[in-house]
């Protein structure tokens, strides 16, 4: 029981001496020890990062899903860890009464029939954008929020703590400045030396943490990717959906249109290039334009040589064989039979290993 009561002592002092350095920094009656600039600099990019994180997830579900009260719905149901009920999107929706609607008038008939067709290709354009959304919550949402619910939250955790460990530091300095007795002294300055340690190693354990935000923003540009080639070949599907529909319409009589119609009838026909779904895509490139880079990557890979190339951003290597980098430097490149398009061997001196290409530029 004393010993508790002992230990609640010495936890209301400690938040004390902790109140009371806080206050008068405040007011400007005691000194402040500050964060080196390259700790300070790592914590206003982890801040930054989480805010942009934020507003892009915050716009990516509002373009995936307008509507704002579906959005709740699915958070709601998302908290409670149940399924959403399905339910039809727009385009399904438009396709339904198509399809309803030409029935109606008769798959016989002209209009009849060809409002079934256009609903059927409302209803693909439907399916495609059900792939679209979930390909971008598995590969694009999904780890910004991991990001933000997970490390964002444990850096959070470790600056609160180096705070305390600073205002732990500081009250222990100004106790030394006013022990006037030795004994007093002696005291003040072993504590003095333990919490000097304790900051250090907690500020090192923070250093440690932000400077992973480097390879939060690699893993987020794969991710960034991931989304641009749903997106691609969710529009590519929809452009050649509508084609498709297009020659079927075109194949219709013309003689049932009335008066606002004829200038379209009448007119030339509209020659649109097909674009195949699978069409693979650039490679993304922050240097030249991303036709003039990608061509440079191809005549490396096919020929077998070698290029210097500049380093756009940090890189965190994964694994043993790959190469960190760090941005501005000056690397040597080359392909290697059998290694995937994204990926080429770098060396810095007698450091050798691969190197994503989306963190390149080729130099002349």
């Amino acid at each position: 029981m004393d010993f508790n009561v002992k230990r609640l002592a010495a936890d209301a002092g400690t938040f004390l001496s902790r109140a009371v350095q806080f206050t008068e920094e405040k007011f400007g009656q005691a000194e402040k020890t500050e964060l080196d600039a390259h700790l300070e600099n790592l914590l206003v990019r982890a801040e930054t990062t989480k805010q942009w994180t934020e507003r892009i997830m915050k716009q990516t579900e509002v373009l995936l899903q307008p509507n704002p009260n579906v959005r709740l719905e699915e958070f709601v149901y998302e908290k409670l860890e149940k399924k959403a009920p399905t339910r039809m999107n727009n385009h399904e929706l438009l396709g339904q009464s198509m399809i309803e609607s030409g029935n109606e008038f008769g798959p016989g008939t002209a209009y009849g029939n060809a409002l079934i067709k256009c609903g059927e290709t409302e209803k693909q354009i439907g399916g495609a954008e059900r792939e679209l959304i979930q390909s971008a919550a598995i590969n694009f949402l999904t780890p910004f929020r991991n990001f933000l619910e997970g490390d964002f939250k444990t850096i959070l955790k470790e600056r609160k703590l180096l705070q305390v460990k600073r205002l732990d530091l500081d009250a222990a300095k100004t106790r030394l400045k006013k022990a006037r007795m030795a004994d007093a002294r002696a005291a003040a300055e072993q504590e003095l030396r333990m919490t000097q340690s304790e900051f250090d190693r907690q500020a090192e354990i923070t250093r440690l943490l932000l400077e992973g935000v480097s390879s939060t923003h690699a893993h987020h540009l794969r991710c960034l990717n991931d989304f641009v080639e749903a997106q691609t070949t969710y529009y590519a599907q929809c452009y050649q959906y509508m084609v498709d529909l297009q020659k079927q319409l075109g194949s219709f009589p013309s003689s049932f249109s009335n008066n606002n119609q004829s200038s379209v009838s009448g007119g030339a026909s509209i020659s649109v290039p097909t674009i195949p779904v699978s069409a693979s895509l650039p490679s993304v490139s922050a240097g030249h334009g991303s036709s003039t880079a990608s061509g440079g990557f191809s005549e490396l890979r096919s020929s077998n040589s070698s290029r210097k190339a500049r380093v756009l951003y940090d890189y965190d290597a994964a694994s043993s064989s790959e190469l960190s980098l760090l941005a501005d430097e000056v690397i040597t490149v080359s392909s290697v039979p059998g290694m995937d398009s994204d990926w080429l061997m770098g060396e810095r001196g007698n450091q050798k290993g691969k190197v994503p290409i989306t963190y390149l530029e080729l130099l002349n």
